[in-house]
């Protein structure tokens, strides 16, 4: 089964999420700030990370940081409902997703298989072959599993990637945010909007000339998102 490790200064929320997760069949390992998330995470195979924003000595963002020079294990933040701001950092610097608390377990269940599904799909990380992707300057390698805007090598996330490479495998297609995140996180989106729109404008600094006036990552008002196919 698979190593998920619970980090949040609060005990009787590390506590509980345990209980959740053991009755599930998964081995939790435990931390209560980000220095021990990290050395854990340096000692043991940990399939998925659950970590609290607001921490002592480390918090949940800087851990976050940390984690993403050295691994690609998904990271669900667990997030209060005043933490908007702590939530979009968190995203833009290499969580996966976040649940808010007070958060229903199975939702949280359900989150958690989803990540981690997706994570063994992918082989740890690492997807299958295919063709490449282009589009305008883009190109998308998926068997080296690199980007390039205009042959210079653009650094993305694995849910930035799977996002566009969702759009460049149907250029002009419409896709909805609950339909963007069934496709890349496959689950069932509860109401995730945010969390794809975070993703999506992300992904836009980094392969938009400018990403006030987008070329290529195009917002369809009341619709959702689309790559345009440029020639």
């Amino acid at each position: 089964m698979y190593n998920i490790l619970v980090c949040d200064d609060e005990k009787d929320i590390v506590s509980a999420v345990r209980i959740y997760l053991s009755s599930e069949g998964y081995t939790v390992y435990e931390a209560y700030n980000g220095m021990e998330a990290l050395e854990v995470i340096r000692k043991e195979e940990i399939h998925l990370v659950l970590m609290d924003i607001m921490m002592p000595q480390m918090d949940g963002i800087e851990a976050m940081v940390k984690i993403r020079e050295q691994s690609n294990v998904p990271v669900i933040l667990l997030t209060a409902k005043s933490e908007d701001m702590d939530k979009v950092l968190g995203l833009t610097v290499g969580a996966d997703d976040y649940v808010t608390k007070p958060f229903n377990p199975v939702e949280l269940q359900a989150r958690v298989k989803s990540q981690l599904r997706r994570y063994m799909q992918l082989g740890g990380g690492k997807l299958q072959t295919q063709d490449k992707l282009c589009i305008g300057g883009i190109e998308l390698d998926d068997k080296s599993k690199e980007v390039t805007l205009d042959g210079e090598p653009v650094a993305l996330t694995r849910t930035e990637y799977d996002i566009l490479k969702l759009l460049m495998e149907h250029p002009g297609q419409v896709f909805s945010p609950n339909e963007i995140y069934t496709e890349v996180w496959k689950d069932i989106s509860y109401g995730t909007e945010n969390t794809v729109a975070v993703h999506i404008r992300h992904l836009r600094e980094k392969i938009e000339y400018d990403p006030a006036q987008p070329r290529f990552l195009k917002v369809v008002w009341g619709r959702g998102y689309k790559i345009e196919d440029i020639k």
